[in-house]
């Protein structure tokens, strides 16, 4: 036989063992989203189980005010959020925006929710939150969801750049990222 025939019939041989084993193997299962290691606080209550898990890629406006209640002084603002909900395999499957925050799925349904508590999240990141849903408007995915955790979280603090009296009204946007779990009752 002849090298380029040998060489041939040892990829061919290497193909055929490679997908032999690939075909042996069990389907990798999708990990479900797991509560543990989450403070106490943002965990959603017995009964309910995950109904979709969501990455939330996008922007947060805040604005430089007035601060409440301590005249001649001011602060960042958090103005509302801007961000692509995607499923676990990067397709977009909703968008979050506010105010009110809102989260829409792309078949229509929408809901808006009551914040029930949050957590921090480490220095740099906006905290854990949990959040008790309004029933959705429309009829689709975000239909039945009882509540939604945002976790795994990635920047969206305020601006570290200076907010005077000067530069009141300037408005800045932060990236952040954020998974958001929705979840149902069983």
């Amino acid at each position: 036989m002849s090298t380029k025939r040998i060489s041939l019939s040892l990829a061919t041989i290497s193909a055929a063992a490679l997908l032999a084993a690939c075909g042996s193997m069990s389907p990798m299962k999708p990990m479900m989203f797991s509560q543990d290691g989450l403070p106490d606080a943002v965990k959603v209550p017995m009964g309910n189980k995950v109904a979709m898990e969501t990455a939330g890629v996008g922007e947060i406006t805040y604005e430089c005010r007035d601060k409440a209640n301590a005249p001649g002084m001011t602060e960042w603002v958090f103005v509302g959020p801007n961000a692509a909900l995607n499923d676990r395999n990067g397709k977009q499957v909703g968008k979050y925006y506010g105010p009110p925050a809102t989260w829409e799925s792309m078949d229509g349904s929408k809901l808006t929710a009551t914040q029930l508590a949050v957590a921090p999240a480490g220095v740099g990141n906006i905290p854990y939150q949990l959040v008790r849903a309004n029933p959705a408007m429309g009829m689709g995915a975000m239909t039945g969801v009882t509540h939604i955790q945002r976790v795994a979280i990635k920047g969206g603090v305020a601006p570290a750049s200076l907010c005077s009296p000067a530069s009141k009204g300037v408005k800045e946007i932060v990236k952040y990222q954020a998974d958001y779990i929705f979840w149902k009752a069983m």
